[in-house]
């Protein structure tokens, strides 16, 4: 048995999915990464078109078309549950598009988590702050009832001791 290249080992043993297109947007190669990413066996698609598992593959025939790199650009694939941060470049003299994909699903669940966390003590600051305003209203109603009686009876007392002078 042929023991596997170096190269070969690392594609093997990558955890970033990798995925090589020949210029029809045909699966050539995957990697074991993209294939757990996916959820799907390399046998199944290779020698399929892209599009079948993948939603949009626009960005692959243009870089095709215009033998350019794409920059990193992040892809939520909805169907998968898994947000990709992804580089596609041609290797024209090979006529194919490679793609590397970092899987962001982990982070991107905790921003999101980050973001109800923020949300919910958003609305718990409010809820505290609402009822704090509830009880000030309550405490100067009660004051300003207890002044106005303490007013009354001090005017009272006032016309009484009036009246004994008088």
């Amino acid at each position: 048995m042929q023991s596997k290249s170096l190269w070969e080992q690392l594609w093997d043993y990558d955890p970033n999915g990798l995925i090589v297109l020949d210029k029809n947007l045909r699966v050539q190669i995957v990697n074991p990464a993209l294939c757990r990413m996916f959820g799907i066996e390399a046998e199944a698609i290779i020698g399929e078109l892209a599009a079948s598992f993948l939603d949009d593959v626009a960005e692959f025939r243009e870089a095709w078309d215009r033998h350019m790199m794409i920059p990193s650009r992040e892809h939520y694939y909805a169907q998968y549950g898994l947000y990709v941060r992804k580089v596609i470049f041609t290797i024209p003299d090979q006529e194919i598009i490679a793609c590397i994909m970092v899987d962001l699903t982990h982070e991107q669940q905790q921003r999101e988590e980050l973001q109800r966390l923020k949300r919910e003590t958003i609305a718990k600051v409010n809820e505290v702050v609402d009822n704090q305003m509830k009880v000030a209203q309550e405490i100067a109603g009660l004051l300003g009832e207890t002044t106005a009686e303490t007013k009354v009876s001090l005017l009272r007392l006032r016309q009484i001791v009036e009246q004994d002078i008088v």
